[in-house]
């Protein structure tokens, strides 16, 4: 898979992320209504990424920078992960994984020092990802805090040795 930086309101993000949107339907009875501006994903405060294998945008994820305030668990050097998503027939080939590290890389290039997310439990196969990858649970932030379904996961993020 090819990784490559874009707006967040580019065409194959769009596109990816109206097929996000609609698997929260499908789950949730609604999409994320979450507060989301293209401007959070640009650099330096934010990253989004969008997948391709053969041309064909497959994968995508972003993140944008959060540095917390007295209400919200969230604290200075966060850096928030919106819109991971695959498309179906590209599942199971580590994909997402791969976008996740490279969010994570690209986060702690930016200075961001930890990781967080808010997901659903209608999810299993985000909640695997995110717990597989070092990902514990925090207390819930954001639009769906009081939300019963909603789990949200953080991580801090380290400099690997090469």
């Amino acid at each position: 898979m090819e990784l490559c930086t874009v707006a967040y309101d580019h065409p194959d993000a769009v596109k990816l992320i109206t097929a996000v949107q609609q698997v929260y339907v499908e789950r949730y009875g609604d999409e994320d209504i979450t507060p989301v501006a293209p401007e959070e994903f640009t650099a330096p405060r934010g990253y989004f990424v969008v997948g391709y294998l053969d041309g064909v945008p497959v994968a995508c994820g972003g993140w944008r920078a959060h540095d917390g305030t007295p209400e919200e668990p969230l604290v200075a050097g966060d850096a928030e992960i919106k819109r991971m998503y695959v498309v179906d027939s590209a599942r199971g080939r580590g994909l997402a994984r791969a976008v996740l590290a490279d969010l994570e890389r690209s986060a702690l290039a930016a200075g961001r020092t930890r990781m967080v997310l808010e997901t659903g439990a209608v999810q299993p196969e985000a909640i695997a990802l995110y717990g597989s990858s070092g990902y514990e649970r925090m207390p819930n932030f954001g639009t769906y805090r009081d939300h019963a379904d909603s789990l949200c996961f953080a991580k801090p993020l380290r400099a690997t040795g090469g």
